[in-house]
C-alpha cells in the first residue's frame, strides 16, 4: 500500500491548492475514502471468500464479463501503470540519474532488472521483497520522527488559515483527490489472497481496515512534515518532494542521501507490483483462453506474464508523462473499486446472503454512499479537466470488452 504517491503527488496538488489545511484535509479525506472501501471489501470478501479481488467479486456479484473487465484493468494498467510511475519517481529521486533524456531509459532498465529478479525462484523473490519492504517502512518512520522533532525551517510560515470552502469544492481539489486516492491504492490488496487466510471472516477485516488506518496516519503525518519544513511555493509542481524536504531539514549532503534512500524505497514498490501483478495476469490466463499463453509454469513462476507486464510498463513510460499516467490509472482503479462497493447493496438484497456470518460494514449504507459519491465526483471532474486521459480510460475498457468477446469465441 505504501508506494509512489505519498512521495510524489504533493507537488501536483500544490499547483492549484495553496492552503496547508486544505492539503491535510485532502489526505484525511483520501484515507476516509480508502477506509470506506475497506469496510465494503471486508463485507464482500467474507461473504464470497475467494481470492482475486475485484476479478472474483464482480464475476460473482454481477456477471463474468464484469469480473473480466476488472481483471483486464489490472492486466493492462492496474499494475503496469504504478510500476511506470514508481520508475519515473526513482529517476527523479536518484542523485545520479543523469539528464532528462536518459531518465526514461534508466526507468525501463530498472523495471527490466526487477522483472528479471522475479523470474528467479519464489524464495529468492520473496526474500528480496521482505527486505526492501522493511527498509521502506523504516525510512518513513525515521523521516516523520526527524520532521516532528526539528523546528520548522526559517522563513516558512506554516499558518493554518481558515480553510477556503471554495478551494475544497473546486475542480482542482477533485483532481487532487485522484492523486491522493492513487497514493492510497493497495488498501484492498488483502482481498486478492482471501483464500490464504485461515479465518478470513476475522482476519480479512483486520488486514483491510487496520492497514488502511495505519497508512492514513503515516501519510497525513508525512504531508504535515513536508508542509512544515518547506514553503508551498518551493514544493509546487515538484516530483521529488521527499528529497527537497530532507535537504531543507538536514542540509544538501544529507538531503542527497535521503534522495538515494527514497529511490531505493521506490525499488521496493516496483518489486511488490511486479510480483503481484504478474500473478493476477496468470490467474486470468487460467480461465480465459485468449490469455492461456501467460499462465504460470510448473514451478509457479509466471515468466511470460512478468514480461508482458514489463512490455506494457515500457509502453507507458515511452508515451506518457507522470501526470497523465497517474490520472489515467486513478480513474480506472476508482471505477473498478466503485463497482465492488456497489456490490454490497446487491449482496444485502439477496436472501441467500442475509444469513451469512460474514463481516458487516458499520453504519450501512453511510460509507458505501460516501465512497460512491466521492468516486463519481472525481471521475466527473477528471473528465472536465483531463478529458484526454479520461477518454483513454474509457477506450481501454472498450478494448477489454472486445478481448472478452474474442476469448469467448476461442472457447
Amino acid at each position: 500500500m505504501i508506494g509512489t504517491g505519498v512521495f510524489t503527488s504533493l507537488g501536483f496538488q500544490l499547483k492549484d491548492l495553496s492552503n496547508p489545511l486544505t492539503i491535510l484535509t485532502l489526505w484525511i479525506l483520501g484515507g476516509t475514502l480508502a477506509l470506506s472501501g475497506a469496510f465494503s471489501y471486508a463485507e464482500v470478501g467474507t461473504i464470497i471468500k475467494k481470492s482475486g479481488g475485484e476479478y472474483a467479486f464482480l464475476s460473482h456479484i454481477y456477471h463474468p464479463v464484469a469480473g473480466y473487465l476488472s481483471g483486464w484493468i489490472s492486466l493492462s494498467v492496474g499494475f503496469a501503470a504504478p510500476i511506470a510511475l514508481a520508475a519515473i519517481a526513482f529517476t527523479e529521486y536518484f542523485p545520479f540519474s543523469g539528464s532528462v533524456s536518459s531518465s526514461k531509459w534508466i526507468s525501463i532498465a530498472l523495471v527490466a532488472l526487477i522483472t528479471l529478479i522475479h523470474t528467479q525462484s519464489l524464495k529468492f523473490s520473496s526474500g528480496f521483497q521482505n527486505i526492501s519492504t522493511l527498509f521502506k517502512v523504516t525510512l518513513i518512520v525515521i523521516l516523520i520522527t526527524i520532521g516532528l522533532l526539528i523546528p520548522a525551517s526559517s522563513g516558512n510560515t506554516f499558518i493554518f488559515e481558515s480553510s477556503s470552502f471554495q478551494e475544497i469544492t473546486s475542480a482542482p481539489f477533485a483532481i487532487a483527490l485522484i492523486y491522493v486516492s492513487y497514493s492510497y491504492s493497495g488498501w484492498n490488496a488483502a482481498a486478492y489472497i482471501t483464500e490464504e487466510f485461515k479465518h478470513p471472516t476475522k482476519s480479512l477485516p483486520i488486514a483491510l481496515i487496520g492497514g488502511t488506518l495505519l497508512v492514513t496516519i503515516l501519510y497525513t503525518l508525512l504531508q504535515f512534515i513536508f508542509l512544515k519544513h518547506v514553503p508551498v511555493s518551493e514544493l509546487a509542481g515538484e516530483l521529488n518532494v521527499g528529497s527537497i524536504v530532507a535537504e531543507k531539514i538536514l542540509g544538501k549532503n544529507i538531503g542527497n542521501l535521503f534522495g538515494l534512500a527514497i529511490s531505493i524505497f521506490l525499488v521496493s514498490s516496483i518489486s511488490a507490483m511486479v510480483w503481484v501483478g504478474a500473478r493476477v495476469t496468470s490467474s486470468i490466463a487460467r480461465e480465459h483462453r485468449l490469455w492461456h499463453y501467460f499462465q504460470a509454469d510448473q514451478d509457479a513462476v509466471p515468466y511470460k506474464a512478468l514480461w508482458l507486464q514489463f512490455g506494457i510498463s515500457t509502453f507507458l513510460l515511452l508515451t506518457g508523462t507522470f501526470e497523465q499516467i497517474m490520472i489515467y490509472c486513478g480513474i480506472l482503479l476508482s471505477l473498478s473499486a466503485m463497482m465492488t462497493v456497489i456490490g454490497v447493496f446487491f449482496l444485502r438484497s439477496q436472501k441467500k446472503f442475509r444469513s451469512e456470518q460474514g463481516y458487516k460494514s458499520p453504519f450501512f449504507p453511510l460509507f458505501q454512499l460516501l465512497f460512491i459519491l466521492l468516486s463519481l465526483w472525481m471521475v466527473v471532474f477528471a473528465f472536465i479537466q483531463n478529458t484526454y486521459e479520461t477518454l483513454l480510460g474509457m477506450t481501454n475498457i472498450a478494448i477489454g470488452l472486445g478481448t472478452y468477446v474474442w476469448s469467448k469465441k476461442l472457447t
